[in-house]
């Protein structure tokens, strides 16, 4: 009786330690599958969501013309005042579209690019990805003609900055600052290229490519956001995907090989989905890579850390790009601040309290 009262407890033990469920997370079982949620994780990701919606809606709603709600809901559904649905389907509701996807592509390559790195500097705007991408486009503009699509040449100039970095950096390395210094050695080159591309040619060439050069939602290419709505829509379940190695990624790389993670093939794969995401999204909307910075760090600081945000970080975009360029539209006017100034008034002193803080921690 007693030996058989101690099997009992032996077997109640160890079904308990199989279906345990560590502290802060969820269990959804079926069949003989499982998922793990992360409570925090799951409540950051439905804030960030509510707050995008709630941005959404008054974007679409505030500006020179300001519709009510009652106004703004028949616009959406096409119905009501034709001012009104004007204004909402063929205005605000495209551009916001356009956000919505530049703002998630930027804060995802962001955050790929700083897990890989393991530097919180390490974004492709600061590593010249998207000052490779702007100086192919403004080429293509001022030299070649709009014909030859720029889109497609911002994507070719971000694999060929990213190229050049990686080069440069020991071969491909993409730790320690060598590979942040090699990078903004790349986007200074790529940077005076643009300019000069722009001081060589007659003003009104200059002003036609000067969207490229700031960043703006204003001259968006319908066709550049349904590439990109398509890049995303691929990319981000591909990152997401990647999330587990990039998360043992984070350890030296003795750790990370002996749990399995086949260290240079994952890098290239997360280093050239961050340079397709960053060129689509410069195709679009032009060089806003302080994106990249400030979403995947409101992510990060909201979401647990037992692993990579990556939905957080684009719904976090998405809700930085969005607000920034409704406030370009609102801060002066009827003039309009173009969304790549209003974010760099933004990014730049929060780049440098990353810098300044004496308590800064990294990655690993």
């Amino acid at each position: 009786m007693l030996l058989s009262s101690v099997d009992t407890a032996c077997r109640r033990a160890e079904t308990s330690s199989e279906v345990g469920v560590p502290p802060g997370r969820w269990r959804l079982a079926r069949g003989g599958h499982s998922l793990l949620i992360d409570k925090r994780d799951l409540v950051v990701t439905l804030l960030l969501l509510l707050g995008l919606l709630a941005a959404s809606a008054a974007y679409l709603a505030l500006g020179s013309v300001t519709l009510g709600p009652g106004e703004l809901l028949a616009g959406l559904i096409g119905g009501g005042d034709p001012m009104a649905v004007f204004l909402v389907q063929e205005l605000r509701l495209p551009r916001l579209v356009a956000a919505w996807l530049t703002g998630a592509a930027f804060a995802v390559a962001g955050c790929l690019m700083q897990t890989l790195a393991r530097n919180r500097l390490a974004t492709p705007g600061i590593i010249g990805i998207d000052n490779g991408a702007t100086a192919f486009a403004v080429a293509s503009v001022v030299g070649l003609g709009v014909s030859l699509a720029p889109p497609a040449m911002a994507l070719a100039g971000a694999a060929t900055a990213a190229a050049l970095t990686f080069g440069l950096a020991s071969g491909g390395d993409t730790r320690g600052y060598r590979f942040i210094v090699a990078g903004i050695g790349v986007g200074a080159v790529f940077g005076a290229v643009t300019q000069l591309l722009l001081a060589r040619v007659a003003i009104d060439t200059a002003n036609a490519a000067y969207p490229w050069t700031v960043g703006t939602l204003n001259a968006r290419s319908g066709q550049a956001v349904t590439v990109l709505a398509i890049g995303l829509a691929v990319g981000l379940p591909l990152a997401l995907a990647l999330a587990r190695s990039l998360n043992l990624m984070r350890f030296s790389d003795a750790v990370a090989s002996g749990l399995g993670v086949m260290l240079r093939r994952r890098r290239w794969q997360v280093l050239s989905l961050s340079v397709l995401l960053t060129g689509l999204a410069v195709a679009v909307a032009g060089p806003v890579g302080l994106v990249g910075l400030v979403g995947p760090e409101i992510a990060r600081s909201l979401a647990s850390r037992r692993g990579v945000p990556i939905l957080a970080s684009a719904l976090a975009g998405a809700l930085v790009m969005v607000l920034a360029d409704l406030a370009g539209r609102l801060l002066l006017a009827p003039i309009e601040l173009p969304v790549g100034i209003v974010t760099a008034i933004v990014g730049g002193p929060w780049l440098l309290w990353i810098l300044l803080r004496p308590a800064a921690k990294s990655l690993a």
